[in-house]
């Protein structure tokens, strides 16, 4: 994926859908081995021309990589694409300074913790 502004905004527009973005994050959940287009299809609970739609507009987007085994069609999170992403929308992020402190899980950093009394 170029990262330029308009692959970016049509990256972010794929993922702008909630079949999309769910169908996106399974593929990146699944690694290099990736899931058949069944096997898709059957997670999400929708009917395979509605999956080709989204597929299609993933692929489109160059988020996702199509590859042919036997007679399945095996797609794959494109990761360098993502990172792309990302990157984009991390760069230069709070001027190079941290954005903000770290925090144990489950604590918002940007509120004081209180004591409580026994």
């Amino acid at each position: 994926m170029e990262t330029n502004t308009e692959s970016i905004v049509e990256a972010l527009g794929a993922l702008a859908q909630e079949n999309r973005l769910t169908l996106f994050r399974m593929l990146i959940q699944a690694g290099n081995a990736g899931l058949a287009a069944g096997a898709i299809a059957q997670a999400l609970g929708i009917p395979n021309s509605s999956l080709s739609f989204h597929l299609a507009h993933l692929t489109r987007a160059g988020l996702i990589r199509q590859r042919r085994d036997g007679r399945s069609l095996i797609y794959t999170a494109d990761y360098e694409a993502m990172n792309a992403l990302v990157g984009f929308l991390m760069e230069n992020c709070c001027g190079g300074a941290a954005c903000a402190p770290e925090a144990p899980c489950g604590e918002d950093a940007a509120q004081p913790q209180r004591k409580v009394s026994a």
